[in-house]
């Protein structure tokens, strides 16, 4: 059975993008922990709570098929994170799928494993900032719904999550 790490923020993770790409993970008989700074429960945006399986600090990711981050305001947190920045480089290094929904895909683009690859963010007129660090980092942004290159999955926000977790399920088949 293929495992799957989901990473939220302790505070503002988008309900949808965790509740629905998990459903969609599920349906597909993936195996899901959920990971955030420490084990206490976790709150979305919208007042969605779980209970993280385990801490940041106890990843291992060996022990998982791919790891996704989810978005919402919180995981802004994560962007500077060298501890998440170092989960991502050994994610890449031993060939799991990376993704990453909403602004999300700006702690992949910090963690310089976004550079030359085609990827989305949430974006819209007003708000460019996400935007902008992804290209800042290297990455050659795309305004679609949902970006596959290679192993790395982006997806641009709430609306995207069910096809999200199903590409994500469809990767983890091969």
């Amino acid at each position: 059975m293929r495992k799957v790490l989901m990473i939220i923020a302790q505070k503002g993770f988008r309900d949808e993008e965790l509740f629905h790409t998990r459903e969609e993970l599920e349906k597909n008989d993936i195996s899901i922990e959920i990971a955030s700074e420490t084990t206490d429960a976790a709150k979305g945006i919208k007042g969605g709570v779980v209970k993280p399986d385990l801490s940041i600090a106890d990843i291992d990711v060996n022990n998982y098929d791919a790891i996704i981050f989810v978005g919402g305001i919180g995981a802004s947190s994560y962007f500077d994170n060298k501890e998440i920045h170092k989960i991502i480089k050994n994610a890449m290094i031993k060939n799991k799928l990376l993704a990453a929904i909403c602004i999300a895909p700006c702690i992949l683009a910090k963690a310089g494993v976004l550079e030359n690859k085609k990827a989305t963010v949430f974006s819209i007129p007003l708000v460019r900032k996400y935007k902008n660090i992804l290209r800042e980092n290297g990455a050659l942004f795309q305004k679609e719904k949902i970006v596959v290159d290679e192993n790395i999955v982006t997806a641009n926000g709430p609306s995207a999550a069910r096809e999200f977790g199903r590409i994500i399920s469809q990767m983890l088949k091969k």
